[in-house]
């Protein structure tokens, strides 16, 4: 048998959108008070969804308590109230967008998992914007 399930979080990290090769009128432009030189901050909701066989001694997919506790250690400890840009060695590089930050989740918790495990990350910027990245 397979079965989904979910684990849902929640955390808070600070951000700026600034592509440096841009100047600063065409950053303005395309990101808006995303570009705020001081930074700018949400409330992260994560969603991490895991589809694989339903262990029949158990009856679970995964122990959800062990994926809340690997979603604490992996991604709340690491990005709860730290600013993307400067306290992350993660997004070195690359602009902490929704859709990068997605894929970075994805990236720390699939290889905690057990290799027939599907991924799929949710993760909701605000009430209205999120981005998926996944296995599906």
């Amino acid at each position: 048998m397979i079965a989904t399930i979910c684990r849902k979080a929640h955390f808070n990290a600070a951000h700026r959108l600034h592509n440096p090769q841009w100047s600063d009128e065409k950053n303005l432009e395309v990101f808006g008070k995303c570009n705020s030189p001081h930074y700018h901050g949400h409330n992260f909701d994560l969603e991490v969804r895991i589809r694989g066989e339903v262990n029949p001694d158990t009856g679970f997919v995964m122990d959800l308590a062990v994926l809340g506790d690997l979603i604490k250690v992996e991604i709340e400890d690491r990005f709860d109230h730290k600013n993307l840009n400067e306290d992350c060695p993660e997004f070195e590089g690359i602009l902490p967008s929704t859709e990068h930050f997605v894929k970075i989740i994805y990236d720390l918790l699939k290889p905690k998992l057990k290799v027939d495990q599907q991924l799929h990350i949710s993760l909701h910027e605000t009430q209205k914007n999120s981005a998926e990245y996944g296995d599906w």
